[in-house]
């Protein structure tokens, strides 16, 4: 006993010495062996490696010769999913598997799964062995760690050489762990709630790790394999098919949000309409979890490097229990910067999701225009209420045609549909909902895997609004939203404002098999003008500046993401052109917010972001970090103040004081929102310019 007592003192000194010192040596960490313990497939999911084979072969819409190019891409992807930072392998491991590089295509087909998990088990050695390297610094104590060294640590190393040797590999986990006590240190923590946070993180960690089972590798090594024909095609272990989508799991009763792994933390993706989480307005999505708390007193367990589906089950719980989330907010300067929020767990209600209406007012002179406004968070149909045979059941578009009817009661001008944050829901509300808006015709087209091309038809010749319309869209607005907008715009119905939209246009197919589920891209939405809303999206008329980082969120920031193409267009109706007018209402857009105090900040934010995503190196320094902290926080408070000021709001001394003076987003009636306001100044000058837009020849054209 005492001489593992005195083994583990000693080695910690020489770490920290290591790591204070920057000096590098070589250790095998034998302790690690004891946690290790390898893994092997199962005979039966070679069957279902020869299904997945087969299907993705045969039917997915994405053609690929399955050769030895691609399995290069497999064997890359595989490497990247485990050791995305490359801070596991060495480069003497990745030499080592080279020649199956060219040799998985063969294996996939035969079924033959050695190659995936012996790659697997040297990862997993790895991994315990960094968190055994971690777990035995911090019982060595971190109090001598000397943080005025000028040291930095690289944010992204996907592109970075493996390391050489052992002693290059430590010499990256030395700086890991440096990084994460100063996150800590400047998150205001003592010294020792840093080294029990980070041991009872390590230990906890090395705990799961010593879980994996077989189906976690296999899943992994699946998913290397059908995401090179798309990021949307994937393989679901028997216990993730339990819930068919673990992201859609929250949508239940919980928080209302769609979570994803990255790395080592949980990421929101987007957040349910009328959620508990929209509701509350503090969530947001690229926003990582890294810790949970059940209800108000009890402590925040940290979840970095938990698996998904056991954050998942943390975060879930009773309706009207309240969880609190600890996050790294998508804003925040780095890792550092924390924040709790809280959120009361609820089951998300049809009639909370519901489309719903306001009327802003626009005032040009001494005239004033009223312009309605239907928000549509979502595309939904009470599909048991239809079943049951319930003539009034509820639906996007049966609620849009009676919000029109009670505008046009109420006398508007003209209407703006906002559906900003939708992130999509039922083809068929689409399809019907633009049908509100025109005679007759074509809404989407969709070609299927064997090139076979459909499409889907507004037969109904009822317009129910013809008046001038604009539709609100954002870089959340996905899949039904984008086939909505998109008819608005080939139809010539509608003028669309905001950002670029998300780019998702492709269609999944749930497929059985033996073990779990394949979910897979089996058809490809095209616009009736022939143009695919898959990675582009829709692009506005006019656009707005956007907060969102598109490397990260957006069809286009996912790898192998289909790409944008036309097929031919469908005959259909044009009922304006906007195009000769376009140039003239941006004009008029850009000289009205050349001075709007709420534009200038989102500019101006957006440019400040823009700036903090291209740091390649964060600082161990802590003077040094601090000072950027402290130029940060005066640089938004100074943008925030200045936007105040000019709306003549009270100043603030701390960007905290914020949400207590001010009502949360969601609480906002629309003429408190500036997109809607500025959409709505957009479309009067629509109106006073709509004789020029008539197109003289109203026929049906091809397009």
């Amino acid at each position: 006993m005492k001489k593992t007592t005195l083994y583990r003192a000693s080695l910690a000194l020489l770490l920290c010495l290591s790591i204070f010192l920057g000096i590098t040596f070589a250790s095998d960490i034998p302790r690690a062996k004891h946690y290790y313990q390898e893994i092997s497939p199962l005979p039966e999911q070679s069957r279902t490696d020869k299904d997945v084979f087969k299907y993705l072969k045969r039917d997915h819409y994405r053609k690929l010769a399955i050769d030895d190019g691609l399995s290069s891409k497999i064997f890359d992807n595989y490497l990247s999913d485990l050791d995305p930072f490359r801070t596991f392998f060495l480069a003497s491991d990745i030499k080592e598997f080279e020649p199956w590089r060219a040799k998985l295509d063969d294996a996939l087909k035969s079924g033959e799964l050695k190659p995936a998990f012996t790659i697997y088990n040297r990862y997993q050695l790895r991994f315990i062995e960094r968190l055994v390297f971690f777990i035995d610094v911090l019982e060595g104590g971190i109090g001598t760690i000397d943080f005025s060294l000028d040291e930095s640590i690289e944010v992204d190393r996907k592109e970075a050489p493996w390391p050489a040797n052992r002693g290059e590999l430590e010499h990256l986990w030395q700086k890991e762990l440096k990084s994460d006590i100063l996150n800590l240190i400047l998150d205001e923590k003592t010294g020792d709630e840093v080294t029990d946070l980070l041991l009872k993180r390590y230990r906890s960690q090395l705990e799961r790790a010593q879980q994996a089972k077989d189906e976690d590798v296999f899943q992994r090594y699946m998913n290397s394999f059908t995401m090179v024909f798309d990021p949307h095609t994937q393989y679901f272990s028997p216990r993730t098919s339990e819930n068919f989508n673990i992201n859609m799991s929250l949508s239940l009763e919980g928080i209302g949000a769609m979570l994803t792994a990255d790395n080592e933390f949980t990421k929101v993706v987007r957040l349910i309409p009328a959620g508990p989480a929209d509701k509350g307005g503090e969530l947001k999505p690229d926003d990582r979890i890294i810790g949970v708390g059940q209800g108000d007193d009890t402590e925040i367990e940290d979840v970095v490097g938990w698996r998904l589906d056991d954050v998942v089950e943390l975060i879930r719980g009773p309706k009207g229990s309240a969880v609190r989330l600890k996050i790294i907010p998508a804003d925040a300067i780095d890792d550092h910067q924390t924040k709790v929020i809280r959120i009361v767990r609820n089951t998300v209600q049809l009639e909370e999701q519901a489309a719903r209406s306001d009327i802003i007012e626009i005032k040009r002179g001494d005239e004033a225009y009223r312009l309605g406004v239907i928000t549509i968070p979502t595309f939904y149909m009470d599909i048991q209420a239809l079943r049951d045979g319930n003539k009034d059941y509820r639906s996007t578009t049966r609620d849009v045609r009676l919000l029109l009817a009670e505008l046009d009661k109420a006398k508007v001008d003209g209407i703006i549909i906002d559906l900003r944050d939708n992130g999509g829901g039922s083809l068929q509300e689409a399809e019907t909902l633009t049908g509100l808006f025109i005679k007759h015709g074509p809404v989407v087209q969709i070609r299927h895997a064997n090139e076979k091309v459909e499409q889907l038809y507004d037969r109904d010749p009822r317009i129910f609004y013809t008046g001038p319309l604009a539709v609100v869209v954002n870089r959340l607005s996905a899949s039904a939203s984008e086939i909505f907008a998109g008819a608005m715009q080939d139809y010539g119905r509608a003028l669309i404002i905001g950002e670029d939209t998300f780019g998702k246009g492709t269609v999944q197919t749930l497929i059985n098999l033996n073990r779990g589920q394949l979910k897979m891209t089996s058809a490809k939405f095209y616009r009736v003008s022939g143009a695919s809303t898959q990675h582009r999206g829709i692009t506005p008329d006019i656009p707005y500046p956007s907060l969102y980082d598109k490397k990260k969120i957006g069809e286009s920031s996912l790898d192998e993401a289909l790409p944008w193409d036309t097929i031919t267009g469908a005959q259909h109706q044009t009922y304006m052109d906007f195009t000769p007018i376009v140039p003239q209402l941006r004009t008029l857009h850009s000289a009205r917010i050349s001075d709007n105090p709420d534009y200038l900040y989102l500019q101006a934010m957006t440019e400040y972001l823009g700036t903090l995503r291209e740091k390649t190196r964060i600082s161990l320094n802590k003077l040094k970090r601090e000072q950027e902290q402290e130029e940060a926080q005066k640089i938004r408070l100074g943008l925030e103040n200045k936007r105040r000021q000019a709306k003549g709001l009270p100043q603030v001394e701390n960007l905290d004081e914020i949400d207590e003076k001010e009502d949360k987003p969601q609480d906002k009636k629309a003429q408190e929102d500036p997109v809607l306001v500025e959409s709505g100044n957009v479309l009067v000058d629509l109106m006073s310019l709509s004789d020029k837009l008539r197109n003289k020849d109203t026929g049906s054209k091809a397009n």
